[in-house]
């Protein structure tokens, strides 16, 4: 799609994305130095992951509209694994629509520091981050033109315990997060009329999330949960909108790891796994699409 104008507002950038890739596959760059292949596993773990990255960035281009990093992945080796994030984040910018996965929520200057990072060193399109602190959580990073997946109904088991406890009017804890990330995200919508401020919404959860699809009809979503975590294709379905947009389906062990069940070349192993999300999520959507034509 190369002839086609690539949008700088966040919302309309993903939905740019997925169109050029043919689906709406994100791949969750989760490495884990102990399960990299041993072509690559050396004897310095930041470098292998550094490596095997850069390799994985190269094997599920053609396929993946996005990439979400793990960003703990990374930090957990210090100033050589945030410094290996940053470099691989670059690698990744203009390839694809580039997720920072880190989660941040804060208010004031601090949330300010946390928008210049990742407007800048460690530039990406999409950052995710908590809404327990209200608007401030999300403020900086919108002004700094970024757009924002905000955790509304997370794919982990333990979030029932705070997501599912009903208020005193009968809403969930997580549908009265989704009604305030939509107020927030109200006044960041594009040209394709979709917001900037997404929701992190679980695989897991699809009940939930056909009721927020419906709550939330300009509110994109990021899905984690699919595969590994033990989320279907009739599951990740309920995210999508009547015309077959509105998600971004993450896969992660599934995909990244796809050397240990399939012999040869690692490399080949993560396409074929990353080419195969594509195509079912394409084939999915379609159908989905001629359910409500």
């Amino acid at each position: 799609m190369k002839h086609m104008s690539r949008p700088t507002h966040a919302g309309d950038l993903l939905q740019w994305w997925v169109r050029a890739r043919g689906g709406p596959a994100c791949i969750g760059i989760d490495p884990v130095f102990e399960r990299l292949p041993t072509q690559v596993r050396g004897a310095d773990p930041v470098r292998s992951i550094e490596k095997w990255t850069l390799e994985l960035l190269e094997s599920v281009q053609p396929f993946a509209a996005a990439v979400k990093f793990q960003s703990a992945c990374f930090e957990r080796w210090g100033s050589a694994g945030v410094a290996a994030l940053e470099r691989c984040l670059a690698a990744a910018r203009g390839e694809f629509l580039v997720i920072l996965d880190w989660k941040r929520g804060d208010i004031g200057v601090s949330s300010e520091h946390y928008a210049a990072a990742a407007s800048g060193p460690l530039r990406c399109d999409f950052v995710t981050a908590s809404p327990y602190l209200g608007a401030d959580g999300f403020d900086s990073f919108l002004k700094a033109g970024l757009g924002v997946f905000g955790l509304v109904r997370t794919s982990n088991a333990s979030g029932d315990a705070i997501q599912s406890q009903r208020l005193a009017d009968g809403t969930s804890v997580a549908e009265m997060v989704g009604a305030f990330t939509k107020q927030c995200g109200a006044a960041h919508c594009g040209e394709s009329g979709w917001s900037s401020l997404g929701a992190v919404v679980g695989a897991t959860k699809s009940t939930d999330a056909a009721a927020l699809r419906t709550q939330l009809p300009q509110t994109p979503f990021l899905v984690p949960g699919f595969g590994a975590q033990g989320g279907a294709l009739d599951d990740v379905m309920a995210c999508f909108d009547h015309r077959g947009q509105g998600a971004l389906v993450t896969a992660s062990r599934s995909v990244i790891y796809a050397h240990e069940t399939s012999p040869g070349s690692w490399r080949d192993a993560v396409s074929e796994a990353a080419k195969l999300l594509r195509d079912q999520l394409a084939e999915a959507v379609a159908d989905r699409v001629k359910v409500h034509a």
